[in-house]
């Protein structure tokens, strides 16, 4: 029986791909054989490789759509087709809603809502010419589905790609799969900006169920699930995947076991 995780013939775009989580789906896939295609603004200084195999890495500011463009027919030209794209690029330094200025709220917008819906048309219209059709992976954050207090703008924007999916998947059905991943807390290289030390991160994640925070491996690999034949009838919904989650606070506030 075949392996339905062999992504071998298979061209994956991820976005934002070279670092973080995703240079943790970039290297999954390039582990299951796929042939992947980092876009971002700069090329990393270690081209990202897993499995004996090496992404290829095409410039390109994802908030600017002829940038975007551009790239994606560049990628089209070097590979003859895509088959799947994870929308990873995003994010959001911290910013009192109160005082956050109009710029920062459209950029942060921009990055983590227009972007990914950009590159899902740049995708789609190649996809929709292809037999097999293909599949788009919008990653989310748990701040699209609970209060996000210092990166509001972020929360909305990220709810709003969720909703994006539902959409998406309904007008663009049958050839292209939608679908969203609403990733939990991860472990990357820029965790101490959030977390502190390795203490700290070891502290936040003593309060997932789980017992830790996530790894970008963790997230690659539920896109490569996705974007799997195992997943052939996944369209137009989100998979939270969070360790379990946040547990409620009035839990730790609560005395009542103590009577």
């Amino acid at each position: 029986m075949q392996n339905p995780l062999d992504m071998q013939g298979r061209l994956v775009v991820v976005t934002g791909g070279a670092r973080g989580v995703g240079a943790g789906i970039s290297r999954s896939f390039l582990e299951a054989g796929a042939d992947v295609a980092v876009i971002g603004r700069s090329a990393p200084e270690t081209p990202v490789s897993a499995g004996g195999r090496e992404a290829g890495f095409f410039a390109a500011d994802v908030r600017d759509p002829e940038q975007l463009a551009a790239a994606f027919t560049a990628i089209v030209e070097r590979f003859g087709r895509i088959d799947v794209l994870v929308n990873n690029a995003g994010g959001s330094p911290p910013s009192e809603a109160a005082t956050a200025s109009p710029r920062f709220a459209e950029s942060i917008i921009r990055l983590n809502l227009l972007a990914p819906f950009n590159a899902a048309q740049c995708a789609n219209r190649v996809m929709q010419q292809q037999p097999e059709g293909g599949t788009i992976i919008n990653i989310a954050s748990v701040s699209a589905i609970r209060p996000s207090p210092g990166t509001a703008a972020y929360g909305a924007a990220k709810a709003g790609l969720v909703n994006l999916t539902a959409s998406l998947a309904v007008e663009w059905a049958p050839k292209v799969r939608v679908v969203a991943v609403i990733s939990g807390l991860v472990d990357t290289e820029q965790s101490h900006l959030y977390y502190g030390d390795a203490e700290g991160v070891a502290a936040v994640g003593r309060t997932i169920p789980l017992g830790r925070m996530a790894v970008p491996a963790d997230i690659g690999q539920v896109c490569l699930f996705l974007a799997s034949p195992m997943a052939a009838y996944v369209s137009g919904s989100a998979l939270t995947v969070h360790g379990g989650g946040e547990a409620p606070a009035f839990l730790a506030a609560s005395n009542a076991a103590a009577r």
